[in-house]
């Protein structure tokens, strides 16, 4: 069974595999998410590009986009190819943009197509087909209603929920807005937990504190953590002890930047970007005396032609003289 204790959101514009590498460094446990990606980005996209990854980031769980079942079923079974450990539908992202192609939170008005949806995936994959949702959209902001959401998906087989504990407003409010203007409802997804005890409750939305992970997994079978874990990594350095039992001591801030260094010389190699790697180390120093200087400097010095490498050993030595 796929080990969901902790997991990291899905993040557009953050959890690619180049982040999802450096979060493994810290953790050896944590689930990592991709990025959303659309049905039709997988059907008709660059597969290597979009679906490839560093078996050093396993487990791996890939963010399906998406509303028609046939091309979400075809999409999870190239996934399932491809070497993710579990597919996983979009039903809670509420920009615009998604909205438009009839993908994330506004699909949780329609739970026979949600539930159709994860049917047909189900039946072409042996990985765990999974949903990420809100607690509701626009005016279905009542338990029942949120519930009724979830029994209907589950009931057509799926077994697992990501609950971001925010209702969304997809008219008015902007993606940030929408991850902090709508109330927290831990308690909705507290009951919900406590009332189908068969299902695996995860819980998102706000947390970012070792302690608070702690308080929510009295409550759900897990946490999922979103943007702190991107802008503070090392947060991550001691969920594997706290939460899985491994008593492994976890790298240094300054092993993991040798070992990320080495994985950035091989993507440069192959025609890879700096920046797009190395934007991800920007949080990794966080709270430590100095930080802001270190994102300075690599801010401005990553993005320059002809970056190497050198530039990130540049930034150590001036953190750390």
């Amino acid at each position: 069974m796929l080990e969901r204790t902790i997991s990291i959101a899905p993040m557009m514009g953050y959890t690619d595999r180049h982040a999802r590498y450096l979060l493994r460094l810290i953790s050896r446990h944590a689930l990592l998410y991709t990025e959303m990606i659309t049905t039709g980005a997988v059907l008709h996209g660059d597969r290597k590009r979009l679906l490839g990854f560093d078996s050093a980031e396993l487990p791996v769980a890939i963010q399906l986009g998406g509303c028609d079942p046939e091309e979400l079923a075809e999409s999870s079974r190239i996934a399932e190819d491809a070497g993710y450990s579990e597919v996983n539908l979009n039903v809670g992202c509420p920009s615009d943009r998604v909205q438009s192609g009839r993908i994330g939170a506004c699909l949780m008005k329609e739970p026979d197509l949600v539930a159709e949806c994860v049917h047909m995936m189900q039946s072409r994959v042996s990985v765990p087909v999974t949903v990420k949702c809100r607690i509701g959209v626009d005016h279905m902001e009542d338990y029942e209603a949120f519930l009724a959401f979830i029994e209907t998906v589950a009931n057509a087989g799926c077994d697992t929920f990501i609950v971001h504990a925010r209702k969304a407003w997809l008219k008015g409010l902007n993606p940030k807005q929408n991850r902090e203007i709508p109330p927290l409802r831990y308690e909705y997804v507290h009951r919900l937990k406590t009332e189908h005890p068969e299902l695996n409750i995860i819980i998102n939305g706000g947390i970012k504190t070792l302690e608070e992970i702690s308080a929510q997994r009295e409550h759900v079978d897990g946490v999922m953590l979103g943007r702190e874990a991107y802008h503070n990594p090392y947060l991550l350095s001691r969920v594997d002890e706290l939460f899985y039992g491994d008593d492994q001591r976890p790298l240094s801030r300054d092993e993991i930047m040798e070992a990320f260094i080495a994985y950035t010389e091989q993507q440069v190699e192959t025609g890879t970007k700096l920046h797009a790697v190395s934007r991800h180390l920007l949080g990794l120093y966080k709270h430590v005396p100095g930080s802001s200087e270190w994102k300075r400097y690599l801010s401005s010095n990553i993005h320059k032609p002809g970056a190497n490498t050198d530039v990130l050993r540049q930034a150590q030595h001036i953190f750390t003289s």
